[in-house]
């Protein structure tokens, strides 16, 4: 398959979903990975519904997850109607897991204890501390956090939704560490060297310190989002 030719048709797709659907760029960068797979797989530039549907059906065959098989029909129905093809897939009803691959409260706490530096401490904690997704982290500016009133201002996160996150006394006292070694202005990032376009910038620092540990890095980043950390920030609150 054509490399270059691919690349212009998700760059044309990435404008369409911009321009005419009105998406937001996380969005449209989700659906146009999850085209660019399928179309590699159908080895078409312009599948006909067919084909789509063969395709969708390989993924249920195949045992893809919920949210993958999603994703693909989604990006596949706004490539389609780019294209003027009228094209609808069923969504598959989705399951109702339980909870898993959740850090400890100690996972979370040997993960830090086992960071190398200030700044890697400083990720780790704003990560399981706060619930903030690794873009959020990637674009925080420093005048964005209230450490006085042990809070941070997330802007334009998940939906170009603004809101406000407690985090622990804890974590305050360790970013108010790492802002005294490494000096910034209220106008910078606050982790000046992580990858703004790159959504693994914020947890990879993190990785070494896991395997220091001996936890999985493969769901440690998740783990660290939707671990333990946060459940105690919320006992706190609600005691």
């Amino acid at each position: 398959m054509d490399n270059t030719k691919l690349k212009n048709v998700i760059r044309k797709y990435q404008e369409h979903l911009v321009v005419d659907g009105g998406l937001g760029r996380t969005t449209v960068d989700g659906y146009a990975r999850s085209l660019s797979i399928a179309l590699r797989r159908m080895r078409k530039f312009a599948p006909k519904p067919a084909e789509i549907k063969r395709h969708i059906l390989w993924m249920h065959t195949r045992n893809y997850s919920y949210s993958h098989i999603v994703n693909t029909s989604i990006a596949i129905e706004h490539f389609a109607k780019m294209k003027g093809i009228t094209v609808k897939i069923g969504r598959p009803r989705k399951p109702r897991c339980v909870i898993k691959d959740i850090l400890t409260e100690s996972e979370v706490s040997r993960i830090i204890q086992s960071t190398r530096n200030l700044r890697e401490k400083a990720i780790i904690c704003l990560l399981a501390y706060s619930g903030m997704r690794n873009r959020e982290v990637c674009n925080l500016m420093v005048r964005e956090l209230d450490l006085g009133s042990n809070r941070v201002i997330v802007l334009a996160g998940k939906n170009k939704k603004d809101r406000v996150i407690n985090i622990s006394s804890d974590c305050t006292k360790v970013l108010i560490e790492y802002l005294k070694s490494y000096a910034r202005n209220d106008n910078e990032f606050l982790f000046t060297t992580l990858s703004k376009r790159n959504q693994s910038g914020a947890w990879r620092p993190g990785l070494p310190s896991a395997r220091r540990v001996g936890l999985r890095p493969a769901w440690c980043r998740h783990g660290l989002i939707r671990g333990s950390g946060s459940i105690g920030i919320c006992r706190r609150q609600l005691a």
